[in-house]
């Protein structure tokens, strides 16, 4: 890039201290250093050493902007757009509102920030891939380059983008702005800064362990260890799952519960301050769940579109549920969460609220018993079928009589079109992340990138003009006529993989009563992913592999202690619970490298390793006089030489009601597919612990204060990342 720049003088460096240095464009290395009054050429790229800083003046608008320390970043600008691409560290910008000529524009691998005029700071962190933009005056936006999320960041606030495509909103807190590398205290800030870390940032609300006890069944060392920010799910009344001993009997439903939502949302790319009213209706066994919320921009204006069309009233219900799994017929319409079809093997945990509010899913989960037959149906969201299918699961099940209980059960789960989960929001086929122009149906391509389309909205060829250069070699196309092209943007249209499977199982409870009950099963459960031979962005070889339970055992002894027992074989490229509660989240992702763009499906990035392994797993709950509730389980997984996996995951919960002016009070700890989970000295990259409480400020309104730590390699060794919610939640 740097060869085709001009070389102008654009800015002069008006403080220095300390190690500074300027690679000249076209060079190989930093080698000039800096003093005040240093010309900055365009191309030039600029080093802060540590415990340095310097200051930059940009000379057509004086714009100002103040390098912290470790940071290293270029100068790049052409006629209307002034860049600079960081490749680390952090920065603070005042960009001169009068400057309409330009739009200033900070650049990382992770993300992208325009602004026109505004007071701002800017992180990167390499190694992470974590982005962290600060809000002090004005207003810009941040788009993150994998996911095509934008959201806007006024004043006070903040975004945390990171390389998984996750783009989170939230209200600045003291110590988020960087501390002005020439001394003072920034205004927004009122006590000592904390050490700049981004892992400190990422204000992400998560899933709790309480939802994922069966997490051990995941033998991937590639688990993902993060989520992005979601709503909490509501408390909405579930058709029961299959009684196994692991879940204590629910209290009786109200007929009317109140629930209310304060907090934020990105919908559209924009962030709102959210009030929503989510009320909870119980009519025998009918139930409904309402969600009324009302958006609100940093302006104070309401945004109507929830409310302007009669289509919008099917979105505002939450859920709609009949009866129980236990009774002949039930069925949920709507939000769904935790969804497990049979022993859970492939399907377990499913949630397709892991997005919500910003996208609404609609799915069904259903079934029906008549004599010894009993099936059900599961689909995550009706919506995608115009987009190519949606994940979709059936189940079977047969008993040989009341006699001889023995039950033989089929599953059959199908993601129809993985790609279904690459956001399209003008619906052109073109998903948003390679989409130029992803809120017009028309538009797709802009080659040069000057914001004006391709001519017929495809790669047919460039819009004219004088100033365009498609081919980026700084000759007109006008004069030169060579016109390089972008190549045609992937689309959902004829591109299509799917993943499959199917399993087999077979239960029989061997003894059943009100003080003890014993139930054995064991479980095949077969994945399955064809070859795609797709193109540039996209191509995958077949994989396919294996997981048998045998035997299984399952346990209840005065519904006070439960445990559980299996012994696991694996082949192949297999995980248990592939369809988990996450799925939607890493079910497709897109990488960005100087090569260009691919896709990948989650079985490519999670199922690394086909080898065979083998082992047992045995988990344990137990309900301690109603006072606490505990549960625990460990697997333990060895194959052919030295390859071993063991996992440990426990959770310990108090009742909060016997204790005043609590709300909530657990504590967990997770680590997965390690040789010694128990090594709590020394963790590691699978190592997960965090803990949650919940303050009573008054009747129904609680202070919920949720933490949670896991680590990351950073290639020099592990790094905490701790992140941390707090949270008003309301109960009417």
């Amino acid at each position: 890039m740097g060869s085709l720049l001009s070389a102008e003088t654009i800015g002069r460096v008006m403080k220095a201290n300390g190690e500074v240095l300027i690679k000249p464009i076209g060079g190989g290395s930093y080698s000039v250093a800096v003093k005040p009054g240093q010309a900055i050429a365009n191309g030039d790229a600029i080093r802060v050493g540590e415990s340095s800083f310097a200051v930059v003046i940009f000379l057509d608008d004086k714009s100002v902007v103040k390098i912290r320390e470790n940071t290293d970043f270029q100068f790049v600008e052409t006629s209307n757009t002034r860049s600079l691409i960081i490749e680390q560290g952090t920065t603070l910008h005042n960009v001169n509102k009068d400057n309409r000529k330009k739009t200033y524009r900070v650049e990382t691998p992770v993300s992208v920030a325009s602004v026109k005029g505004t007071e701002f700071s800017a992180f990167h962190d390499a190694i992470a891939g974590i982005d962290k933009f600060v809000g002090k005056t004005g207003n810009f936006e941040v788009f993150n380059t994998i996911s095509g999320m934008t959201v806007n960041v006024g004043a006070g606030q903040k975004a945390v983008s990171n390389a998984l495509g996750q783009l989170i909103p939230a209200p600045a807190q003291p110590g988020d702005y960087p501390q002005d590398p020439e001394g003072g205290i920034p205004d927004q800030q009122q006590e000592e800064p904390q050490p700049e870390d981004s892992h400190d940032t990422q204000d992400q609300k998560q899933d709790q362990p309480e939802q994922r006890q069966e997490d051990t069944r995941q033998e991937d060392p590639q688990q993902d260890q993060t989520e992005p920010e979601t709503q909490s799910e509501p408390s909405d009344p579930q058709p029961d799952q299959p009684q196994t001993g692991d879940t204590p009997k629910p209290k009786p439903k109200k007929p009317l519960n109140l629930g209310l939502g304060v907090g934020s949302a990105t919908i559209d790319g924009k962030l709102y301050n959210q009030v929503a009213l989510r009320p909870q209706l119980s009519f025998g066994k009918l139930g409904i769940g309402l969600d009324l919320p009302i958006y609100i921009d940093n302006e104070g204006n309401i945004r109507k579109d929830e409310w302007d069309e009669a289509s919008d009233i099917i979105d505002k219900f939450l859920y709609i549920s009949w009866g129980k799994k236990s009774d002949p017929f039930w069925f949920k319409w709507g939000a769904l969460s935790n969804v497990t079809l049979g022993y859970g093997g492939l399907l377990g945990g499913y949630s397709n609220m892991m997005e919500f509010p910003s996208v609404r899913k609609v799915g069904i989960n259903t079934g029906m018993t008549f004599g010894n037959f009993g099936t059900e149906v599961f689909l995550s969201n009706m919506k995608e079928f115009t987009r190519g299918g949606t994940l979709m699961g059936l189940r079977g099940t047969y008993k040989l009589s009341d006699a001889i209980p023995l039950t033989f059960g089929v599953n059959f789960v199908m993601d129809m079109n993985q790609f279904s989960g690459l956001k399209d929001a003008d619906d052109d086929t073109y998903p948003d992340i390679f989409d130029d122009f992803p809120n017009d149906k028309d538009y797709w391509n802009d080659t040069d990138g000057d914001g004006i389309a391709d001519k017929d909205g495809g790669n047919k060829e460039p819009d004219t003009g004088w100033d365009i250069d498609a081919d980026g070699d700084n000759i007109l196309d006008t004069v030169d006529g060579e016109v390089k092209l972008k190549p045609t943007p992937f689309s959902l249209k004829n591109n299509k993989a799917t993943a499959q499977g199917f399993a087999i199982d077979l239960g029989y409870p061997v003894i059943k009563s009100k003080a003890f009950s014993l139930e054995a099963y064991m479980e095949y459960n077969k994945l399955i992913f064809p070859k795609v031979a797709g193109d540039s962005y996209y191509s995958r070889k077949a994989m396919d592999g294996t997981g048998i339970t045998v035997p299984g055992v399952r346990a209840s002894l005065f519904s006070f202690l439960n445990v559980s027992f299996e012994y696991r074989i694996k082949q192949g490229y297999f995980a248990p619970q592939f369809f988990d509660g996450s799925y939607d989240l890493s079910r497709v992702v897109a990488e960005f490298s100087d090569a260009g763009t691919i896709i990948r499906t989650k079985e490519q990035v999670v199922l690394v390793d086909s080898s065979n392994t083998s082992g047992m797993y045995g988990a344990a709950s137990a309900n301690l006089f109603n006072l606490m509730s505990f549960n625990a389980a460990y697997a333990s997984m060895k194959g052919e030489g030295d390859v071993e996996f063991n996992s440990f995951n426990a959770m310990l919960n108090l009742n909060a009601e016997k204790i005043p002016k609590l709300s909530v009070a657990q504590v967990y700890y997770q680590r997965n597919n390690d040789k010694n989970p128990f090594d709590f000295s020394n963790p590691s990259i699978n190592t997960i612990f965090g803990y949650k409480v919940g303050y009573e400020v008054s009747g129904g309104v609680s202070l919920i204060w949720d933490f949670r730590q896991f680590y990351r390699d950073t290639g020099t060794g592990l790094e905490p990342v701790k992140q941390t919610t707090i949270e008003t939640a309301f109960n009417f």
